[in-house]
C-alpha cells in the first residue's frame, strides 16, 4: 500500500490503479472500469473501489488516458498572453475558462512577459502536455513555431491579433472604430490639440488604434501635430514618461488619448504629478480596475475581453470537434464609457 504523509516530510509516490485495487481487494481491470465509468461492476464493488481511492487520495493519470484514447484528445487547451496580470488578459482568461469548462475542457495559462524565447517555450511546453489547441496573442516571430504545431494536429486561434501568415481564426476588438470614437469624443468638445500615447507600432492593435486617431482628426478637419504623438511606448512607467514629455511642451495638448490600459495608468500619474488631472481631458482605450473611482473618473473606450475569451474558446472547441469551415476574423464591438476625465471642457484645458 502507498504510504500517506501529511505536513512536511519525504515525498511519497502517487497512488496507482494497482494500489487502489490492492486496498479494495479487487483486480486492476475492475478498478479501471470504475474509474473510467464503464459498466460491468456491481454497486458494492464500485463503492469499495471509490472508498479505496479516497483513502489513497488517488488522482487519475490523464496523460495516460490520452495515450489510450483513439482520438488522442486531452480535453485541455493552452492560453498564451502577454501578461495574465494585465486586467484585459485576466478577463479574457476568465471568459475563455468559463466557456471551456462548459465544454468539458481544462485551461493551462502562461504569460510571455515580453520574451519571445519564453513565448516559444510556452507553445512547446503546452504542446508537450498534449493540449488539443492553443489560444494565443503572438508576435510575428512565433508563426513558424505555431505552423509546426498545427501540422502536429494542434488547433490555433488568435486573440487581439490578426493571424497574418497563419491560416487561423482570430477574435479581435474593433480597435480602429473604438479609437476613432474616443478621439472624436474629445474633438467634439472643442479640443484641437489632442495628444496620443500609443503602444508598439508593429502590434496590429496598436496600429489600428493609431489609424483611428488619424481618421478622427481627418473627419473633423483637424491637422495632425507630430509633436503630440508618442508611439512605441510600452508599459506604465514608459507611459508616464511619454505623457509627461508631451505635457511639458511649450504648447501642450488640452487633451490626451492613450491607446492601451497601462499607458492610461501612466498618463494619469503624469497628469496628477503636474496637478493637471482636472485641466487636461483624458480618454483611454481599454478599461482598468478602479478607473471609475479616480478623481476625475477616467473615460475609456471599453473592450469586452470576457466575450473575446468566450468566442475564442468556442471557435477552438468547434475546430477540435472537426469544424472545417474557412477561418474567420470575429470582431467584437467596443463601448465608449464617459465618466468625467474625457468630458473636461476646452476652457478648462486651455
Amino acid at each position: 500500500m502507498v504510504e500517506q504523509r501529511d505536513g512536511v516530510g519525504p515525498r511519497t509516490r502517487r497512488a496507482t490503479l494497482r494500489d487502489v485495487g490492492a486496498l479494495a481487494g479487487v483486480s486492476f481491470k475492475t478498478v479501471s472500469r470504475v474509474v473510467n465509468g464503464e459498466p460491468g461492476v456491481s454497486d458494492e464493488l464500485a463503492e469499495r473501489v471509490r472508498e479505496a481511492a479516497r483513502q489513497l487520495n488517488y488522482r487519475p493519470n490523464h496523460t495516460a488516458s490520452v495515450l489510450r484514447k483513439r482520438d488522442g484528445r486531452s480535453m485541455s487547451i493552452g492560453l498564451i498572453v502577454e501578461d495574465v496580470v494585465n486586467p484585459f488578459f485576466a478577463a479574457i482568461h476568465r471568459g475563455l475558462e468559463a466557456a471551456a469548462m462548459d465544454g468539458g475542457y481544462s485551461v493551462l495559462t502562461g504569460s510571455v512577459l515580453d520574451s519571445t524565447t519564453r513565448e516559444r517555450e510556452l507553445v512547446e511546453t503546452f504542446s508537450a502536455r498534449r493540449v488539443d489547441g492553443l489560444v494565443v496573442s503572438p508576435n510575428d516571430d512565433l508563426v513558424e513555431t505555431l505552423a509546426l504545431e498545427r501540422r502536429n494536429g494542434v488547433v490555433v486561434v488568435y486573440i487581439d491579433r490578426l493571424p497574418g501568415r497563419l491560416d487561423a481564426d482570430a477574435v479581435v476588438s474593433d480597435n480602429r472604430a473604438g479609437a476613432r470614437a474616443g478621439v472624436e469624443h474629445l474633438l467634439a468638445s472643442g479640443h484641437r490639440r489632442v495628444a496620443m500615447v500609443g503602444d508598439t507600432h508593429t502590434i496590429h492593435t496598436a496600429e489600428e488604434r493609431y489609424l483611428g486617431y488619424v481618421e478622427a482628426h481627418a473627419a473633423h478637419g483637424v491637422p495632425l501635430d507630430q509633436t503630440l504623438q508618442a508611439r512605441d511606448v510600452h508599459g506604465g512607467d514608459a507611459g508616464t514618461e511619454a505623457a509627461g514629455r508631451i505635457l511639458d511642451l511649450a504648447d501642450p495638448p488640452t487633451a490626451l488619448f492613450t491607446a492601451q490600459n497601462m499607458l492610461t495608468v501612466g498618463a494619469v500619474r503624469a497628469l496628477r504629478a503636474r496637478g493637471l488631472e482636472h485641466e487636461v481631458a483624458l480618454v483611454g482605450f481599454d478599461d482598468f480596475l478602479l478607473s471609475d473611482l479616480l478623481d476625475p473618473p477616467v473615460t475609456v473606450v471599453a473592450q469586452d475581453p470576457d466575450q473575446i475569451g468566450r468566442i475564442a474558446a468556442e471557435r477552438l472547441m468547434a475546430r477540435i470537434e472537426g469544424d472545417m469551415s474557412p477561418p474567420q476574423v470575429h470582431v467584437v464591438p467596443t463601448t465608449l464609457l464617459p465618466r468625467g476625465s474625457g468630458e473636461l471642457p476646452l476652457a478648462a484645458g486651455g
